[in-house]
């Protein structure tokens, strides 16, 4: 018996399905990173048994206060003198600002910031805490 030869059509690695896959890892992982706030200082914020247990959202500035006094904005560590000149420059786009002061701060430099946050105008701003383990 003579059999005919069927011809082979030439194998093709269709990659548009495995792009696809890829994709939608990337929006996948994209979406359920948390973000969280980058930080310039170490601090150890203070525990509070009501206080709220809702993460800071990303767009709300930042200002970070340290034992040792050293001031930080958004990540940015920064001079004293230049405070009440950046606490202005952010003022002006009306997102709420959070305090993060050490737990170790002395409460007169607390206030001291919560004054200097008011004159350049932030009126929304709130104090960070960590909820008691």
């Amino acid at each position: 018996m003579n059999f005919r030869q069927r011809t082979r059509e030439p194998l093709e690695l269709n990659l548009i399905p495995l792009i696809d896959v890829v994709f939608m890892l990337l929006i996948f992982f994209m979406l359920t990173t948390t973000f969280v706030h980058d930080r310039a200082l170490e601090v150890n914020l203070p525990k509070s048994e009501t206080g709220s247990e809702q993460r800071a959202e990303m767009e709300n500035h930042v200002i970070e206060l340290d034992a040792q006094g050293n001031v930080a904005v958004d990540g940015e560590p920064i001079e004293r003198a230049d405070l009440p000149e950046r606490l202005r420059g952010i003022a002006g786009d009306g997102r709420p600002v959070l305090l993060w002061a050490d737990a170790q701060v002395v409460n007169q430099q607390v206030v001291t910031m919560l004054d200097l946050a008011r004159r350049a105008g932030i009126e929304k701003i709130g104090l960070g805490t960590t909820p008691p383990q």
